[in-house]
């Protein structure tokens, strides 16, 4: 297992990766792949079970399903620097006959994505299924997802939400990212949601947060105690506090970068935040 030292390390090279797939087609989501960077390099590189190899089927090992696929810079780097296919791909981003479209779909057949997921609201039905067949199979591996805030605008998360727990999925841990930011403001501007920890409690929902979303340790610890959680009759979701583009200083505190590409001088800013660990592409 890699330590502190080495998953940090990771995590800045992934945020390089990200800033520049965006500035290189002028086009893509940085701020929540930002903000989420270090969730996914825990979820990859410590905590979730893996096989060798890729398969659709996943058996005999943990699945995650990513529901807003907007963010799918992120999502690409740490799958390629996991080893689902080479790293220099990255640079075919949004590109024309590109395996690595803006939004993950499965037809390119890019290995680590399991759904396509353009349109919100989807992700939590596919997982909590992908679950249920898990249960079904006696495989006993966790199915992990991950939301944004503002997803959680859309109806279809919460028929799924009810049924999850009211028919105790209870090897499933979803992960709402509360950034507190979406596309055209603030979540509590464009459409306040209240306390998301009671709606998931009212729903029976096992709920714990993790305060600092942006800190590898602490995401570690919390990804661990909701693993200890699963098995007992609820599903788990993590309330992840993350500050949407975390690691460029002029990205943070806001929704402009939402879905904005920097230009030569700003990718040059950003790149400077964030060192070359394991190479650039």
């Amino acid at each position: 297992m890699p330590n502190t030292k080495q998953l940090e390390d990771f995590v800045s090279q992934v945020r390089r990766d990200i800033v520049r797939q965006v500035h290189g087609v002028s086009s893509g989501h940085p701020g929540g792949s930002l903000g989420c960077a270090e969730f996914f390099v825990a979820l990859y590189q410590e905590v979730m079970k893996r096989k060798e190899g890729f398969d659709m089927d996943g058996k005999d090992e943990d699945l995650f399903f990513l529901s807003n696929g907007h963010i799918s810079p992120v999502f690409y780097s740490v799958l390629a620097r996991s080893g689902y296919f080479p790293v220099e791909e990255l640079k075919t981003f949004r590109k024309i006959d590109s395996r690595l479209q803006g939004h993950p779909t499965t037809h390119e057949g890019l290995p680590g994505i399991r759904i396509a997921s353009g349109s919100l609201g989807q992700g939590m039905s596919v997982a909590l299924g992908a679950a249920q067949a898990k249960t079904l199979n006696g495989d006993d591996n966790l199915v992990y997802s991950l939301h944004g805030d503002g997803e959680l605008q859309e109806g279809q998360n919460w028929e799924a939400i009810l049924y999850a727990a009211g028919n105790k999925i209870d090897n499933l841990i979803s992960t709402i990212d509360l950034n507190g930011q979406q596309i055209d403001g603030s979540t509590d501007d464009v459409l306040n949601m209240g306390s998301v920890r009671a709606k998931f409690e009212a729903f029976g929902w096992d709920v714990l947060d993790i305060e600092k979303g942006n800190d590898i340790e602490a995401i570690v610890a919390g990804l661990n105690e909701a693993k200890s959680r699963t098995g007992k009759g609820k599903p788990v979701c993590i309330l992840l506090h993350t500050i949407m583009g975390h690691g460029v200083d002029f990205m943070m505190d806001g929704h402009a970068w939402h879905g904005k590409a920097p230009n030569d001088e700003q990718l040059e800013k950003a790149l400077a935040q964030n060192p070359e660990t394991l190479g650039d592409y």
